[in-house]
This record gives C-alpha cells, structure tokens and sequence, in this order.
C-alpha cells in the first residue's frame, strides 16, 4: 500500500514539471528589453530577468537559474 502511495505522489509532483512555461514569449521579449545579449546561462542576467519577467524572488530565482545552468 506505501508503495502505491509513493508511486502516486511521485506521478502527481513530476506532472506538475514543465520546462515552457512562457507560451506567449512574453519572457522573452522582458528579457530582450532588460539584456539587448540576454544569455540565460550568465547568473545575474538569469536572477535579474526572474525577478523583473516571471516575478519571482531573489532565493527562487537563483535556485531556478541554477538549476537551468547558469554561472
């Protein structure tokens, strides 16, 4: 039964990863306007066009760039 349990909870939290979140390119174009050479693997750049484009905060920032690969 723990085993059906786990199995569940891991379906439900990998469904709720998506990589795209920005159908529109709205992020993009924030990025764009931020950074004319917007490179999302430089850290400031990443952590600086979360906070301003997706509305994020400092900590998940950071750990969402990080986690993208930037530097």
């Amino acid at each position: 039964m723990r085993a059906i349990f786990a199995i569940v909870l891991s379906a439900i939290a990998l469904a709720g990863c998506n990589q795209d979140n920005d159908v529109t390119g709205s992020v993009e174009n924030c990025a764009r306007q931020l950074y004319t050479p917007y490179n999302p693997k430089n850290m400031k750049q990443c952590v600086d066009v979360c906070i301003a484009c997706e509305r994020g905060i400092i900590t998940t920032c950071t750990t969402s760039c990080t986690l993208k690969g930037a530097r």
